[in-house]
C-alpha cells in the first residue's frame, strides 16, 4: 500500500532551521506531485509548498516564501522541505501529501503521511 513517512521535525529556537523529509513507497513516485501542509492546534490544515513530479513547477505559500525550500530526489523517492528563519507561528504538525496535480486545497490530494511535529520557541 502507499506510505508517506515524514521525518525531521523537532524543537528549534526562532531563527533556526530544520529539514523535513517525506519518504514515499507503494506508488510510482515520479508520477506524483508532492505537497507539504501544516496544521496548528485549533486551526485548519494549510498549504505550505508543493513540487511537481519532475521538480519543474514549485508553489509556495506567501507565509513561507523566501524561507522554505522544497526539493525532491526521484531516485530516493523522497521530498525535502528546508525550513530556515523559523518563527513561532510556523509551529504545527507538518504533513506531506501525494497527488497528480499541485493544488493548495487539502481535499485534492490522494495520499497523506502521519505528520511530524515542528515546534519553534521564541
Amino acid at each position: 500500500q502507499v506510505q508517506l513517512v515524514e521525518s525531521g521535525g523537532g524543537l528549534v529556537q526562532a531563527g533556526g532551521s530544520l529539514r523535513l523529509s517525506c519518504a514515499a513507497s507503494g506508488l510510482t513516485f515520479r508520477r506524483y506531485a508532492i505537497g507539504w501542509f501544516r496544521q496548528a492546534p485549533g486551526k485548519e490544515r494549510e498549504f505550505v509548498a508543493a513540487i511537481s513530479w519532475n521538480g519543474g513547477s514549485i508553489s509556495n505559500a506567501d507565509s513561507v516564501k523566501g524561507r522554505f525550500t522544497i526539493s525532491r530526489d526521484n531516485a530516493e523517492n523522497t521530498v525535502y522541505l528546508q525550513m530556515n528563519s523559523l518563527k513561532p507561528e510556523d509551529s504545527a504538525v507538518y504533513y506531506c501529501a501525494a497527488g497528480l496535480r499541485i493544488r493548495d486545497y487539502p481535499g485534492s490530494w490522494d495520499y497523506w503521511g502521519q505528520g511530524t511535529q515542528v515546534t519553534v520557541s521564541s
